[in-house]
């Protein structure tokens, strides 16, 4: 589980942190695990498990608040200029564009891709600055995303399937679809956009 969550994670994320966090988590459950309840101890902590992952990728330097409005603007900066050139800006440009130095464009870039292994409704919260959690419950932003992607062609479809469902990285779709890191990242972005305007139209 690990070395899946790794691949899908910036270079600075180092594998063996997330073995350590998990295995932690691991010996927790093993204190309250019940065989009586639950006859696979995997099954049981395996939810458990991967959450303590992501709420270690949440404690990051990277993903504090200070940095989240640089995330956010580089991303932004990234979304434009995939639209016009299909394909993402060099580490300089974004320098230059932002006026920040090229060690937090670099911080940043790791930021979105942090975010982008995370639940889409944090995705949603960190990029509109508003707590969909507190808005709208699981099951209901499930309905929306599924609705949304109706309207996407069935290869966005399978992308978004294979991103969150199959837990593939981008390098690994690009390679089984022939389809560039870049333009899934567009149909990623297209998809976090459309569901933010469903979100609004159904609690505006």
């Amino acid at each position: 589980m690990a070395y899946r969550l790794r691949e899908r994670l910036p270079t600075s994320i180092d594998v063996d942190d997330l073995i350590s966090i998990g295995t932690e988590e691991m010996i927790k459950l093993s204190r309250k695990y019940d065989r009586a309840q639950n006859d696979s101890f995997w099954g049981y902590g395996k939810k458990r498990v991967y959450g303590s992952m992501l709420d270690f990728l949440r404690s990051l330097d990277v993903m504090s608040r200070a940095n989240r409005r640089l995330i956010k603007l580089v991303d932004s900066e990234i979304t434009k200029y995939l639209s016009c050139h299909e394909e993402e800006p060099s580490d300089e440009y974004l320098s230059e564009i932002s006026g920040e130095d090229i060690e937090k464009i670099k911080e940043a870039r790791s930021g979105v891709k942090i975010i982008l292994v995370m639940p889409i409704n944090e995705q949603i919260t960190i990029y509109s600055g508003e707590n969909t959690q507190d808005r709208i419950e699981k099951e209901e932003l499930l309905e929306i995303v599924k609705d949304v992607l109706l309207g996407f062609k069935e290869r966005e479809q399978i992308i978004i399937q294979l991103y969150y469902f199959e837990e593939l990285n981008l390098k690994e779709i690009s390679e089984i679809l022939e389809i560039s890191e870049s333009r899934i990242s567009q149909i990623h972005k297209k998809l976090l956009s459309k569901i933010r305007i469903e979100l609004g139209n159904n609690h505006g």
